[in-house]
């Protein structure tokens, strides 16, 4: 008998996947379809997964989290997103906008503002990009100068998702103009600092249920305490956050892409052409193998990729998680894109209207090609790390 570790999930992982598979088929899927056509907040999936404590489950015990594992916090995005993607983005984005203080920040930071994140009582955003200032993030204008013992921000983040509805934003700034991306410092600010507003939402293909908006800063004072790390040291946090949240927009296409798949078998196989079921002619048949394998492919990567992002966050040095992380998202998304297309077009002329999920799940997809860094940027930063 061999010896070897059986690559898989671990009993408690695979429980903690059947547990939000159950609850998001029960209290996300119901609404998934009027969130999108109304474009409104999920609320009724931000109130299940509070209520199960499934909203932020990566935040660590001393701060009243569950202190879940990064491959268990992917399970929990992938399985929403199987029913929902703008509902993912709670759980996703909740990650995103905590990580940098996870990383860098005081103690103090850390307990004012991590207990109400754990809590459910407020949820947490990242504003990096500007609108001249994307893929090129270091060419931000937003600006904090010091004045005292607080700093005042002025600027404009765009793009920022879950943006009004989040209490808490991670947000980066220019402190020294002159030094470039070393000139870049992350400040945690509450949505209700004084100069705090936000733009009209986007009009987006999809993710409609995840409000996009301007945050737009106006003399906001944000106390010392407040800022993440040193001076100088938010571009670097912002990378290294990027490294470890890359791995979950991997975990929300999967998810999408599963739930185009699972939909498009169960559609073949009740549908009838010829006197039989669709499923029962080989081209289709073959669609399907190679929708399941890119997605299996994928998915492994992504795993991979989460225990190198908890090694990480647990201290330990890991030379090739930029390259993994970059890897996982680029390929994640690109097959999320591809299975969901192919959904589509396995469901024919049904498939292109909104009596059925899938046309939603491809319009979803896209956006995990696109943020947190393009699939091109992914690319680039792969072919950098191996070079180097």
């Amino acid at each position: 008998m061999s010896d070897l570790p059986t690559y898989a999930l671990s009993e408690e992982q695979e429980l903690l996947r059947a547990t939000v598979r159950e609850l998001a088929e029960a209290k996300i899927a119901p609404f998934a379809a009027d969130v999108d056509e109304e474009s409104r907040f999920p609320r009724e999936a931000l109130d299940a997964l509070v209520d199960n404590g499934m909203h932020a489950v990566h935040v660590p015990e001393p701060y009243g989290g569950a202190g879940a594992d990064a491959l268990s916090a992917v399970l929990v995005i992938e399985e929403v997103a199987r029913v929902c993607a703008s509902s993912s983005l709670i759980p996703a984005v909740n990650k995103l906008g905590s990580v940098p203080v996870l990383l860098a920040g005081s103690e103090e930071l850390k307990r004012w503002c991590l207990p109400s994140l754990a809590a459910g009582e407020a949820m947490f955003s990242y504003a990096l990009s500007e609108a001249d200032a994307g893929s090129d993030a270091a060419g931000m204008r937003t600006r904090a100068v010091r004045d005292g013992d607080a700093y005042v921000l002025d600027g404009v983040k765009t793009w920022i998702t879950n943006a009004g509805e989040s209490r808490f934003y991670t947000v980066m700034a220019v402190t020294d103009p002159g030094a470039g991306a070393r000139g870049i410092s992350a400040f945690v600010v509450d949505r209700d600092d004084e100069g705090v507003s936000f733009g009209p939402k986007e009009r987006k293909l999809g993710i409609k249920g995840s409000p996009t908006r301007q945050v737009v800063l106006e003399r906001v004072r944000v106390p010392e305490w407040r800022r993440i790390g040193a001076e100088g040291t938010g571009f670097k946090t912002a990378l290294a956050t990027l490294d470890h949240t890359r791995v979950t927009i991997a975990a929300q296409a999967l998810g999408i892409a599963q739930g185009a798949l699972d939909f498009a078998i169960g559609y073949v196989k009740e549908r009838r052409q010829f006197g039989k079921p669709v499923s029962d002619f080989q081209g289709v048949q073959f669609m399907l193998a190679d929708m399941a394998m890119r997605l299996e492919g994928a998915r492994q990567l992504t795993y991979h990729a989460a225990v190198k992002s908890e090694r990480a966050m647990r201290g330990e040095r890991i030379p090739d998680l930029t390259l993994v992380s970059s890897a996982c998202k680029a390929l994640a998304s690109d097959v999320a894109m591809d299975v969901t297309t192919d959904a589509v077009q396995l469901l024919g002329g049904y498939g292109y209207t909104r009596e059925f999920p899938v046309e939603r799940m491809m319009r979803d997809a896209k956006i995990t090609q696109i943020y947190e860094g393009t699939n091109q940027i992914q690319r680039m930063v792969i072919a950098r790390q191996l070079l180097k």
